[in-house]
């Protein structure tokens, strides 16, 4: 029997998990847009703008019952999440949610005035900064969100590379990059950072070789070449006899 006391947790990156202890719960479809909407929307929204959102090819009214009996059809951990007034609806402040932890990684990873702890410069921020929000969700409302932070997590694990290199923890270093690059394959700052992170650690032929398949993807799907300041990283290296 579920405790009252058991932390309910709401995950959204790599695909929607509502959680409490170890056990996944299962909801409807439409208590599932709900609880993301709210942990996507500052965990407080007007009644009107949620129906609006979540329903937007029926009317108005049948918009706000669709809402009614999203609402009713929460139980157990899923009603304990979410507190509904008379004009809104938010999240309650306990509620974990993975993509508030994710997205506050990415910012103070980002932030050139904020010291990393040991907790960010880790194998496992590069594991927070991995998945995608909500993928297979194709919603507005979601899309938006997910493209937002796709680019954030990108920059994020680029920056991480730079500071792993800098720490002269190599292998991590090259994971967080290999992430980017995989995530986005004809991003060049991301192959910049895959390549930077080999040649600091020695690894030329290693460094060249992304250099050149890289080359070639790009050519192949866009016809264009690597810039100047991706070139310049392995000059020294194509020249030499």
């Amino acid at each position: 029997m579920e405790s009252a006391q058991t932390p309910v947790r709401l995950a959204l990156l790599g695909g929607f998990r509502l959680l409490t202890g170890e056990d996944q719960l299962t909801v409807s479809s439409g208590s599932e847009r709900l609880l993301a909407f709210l942990a996507l929307s500052c965990r407080s929204v007007s009644r009107d703008l949620m129906a609006a959102t979540l329903w937007p090819d029926v009317s108005e009214r049948r918009a706000h019952a669709c809402l009614r009996s999203a609402l009713a059809r929460l139980d157990g951990a899923g009603r304990r999440m979410v507190r509904v007034e008379t004009t809104e609806v938010r999240l309650c402040p306990e509620t974990g949610v993975d993509f508030d932890v994710a997205r506050s990684l990415a910012r103070r990873i980002l932030d050139p005035a904020a010291r990393p702890d040991e907790n960010d410069l880790s194998a496992r921020a590069v594991e927070v900064l991995s998945d995608a929000l909500l993928p297979g969700w194709y919603h507005d409302w979601v899309l938006a969100a997910a493209e937002e932070w796709h680019q954030l997590r990108l920059h994020a694990l680029e920056a991480l590379s730079a500071l792993f290199v800098r720490a002269g923890r190599f292998a991590d270093a090259v994971t967080a990059a290999t992430v980017a690059a995989h995530a986005e394959p004809l991003r060049e700052s991301a192959r910049a950072a895959l390549i930077e992170a080999h040649l600091a650690e020695g690894n030329q032929a290693e460094a060249l070789g992304h250099f050149h398949r890289y080359e070639r993807l790009l050519h192949a799907e866009l016809g264009l070449r690597p810039t100047p300041r991706l070139q310049e990283l392995v000059s020294a290296l194509r020249m030499a006899p």
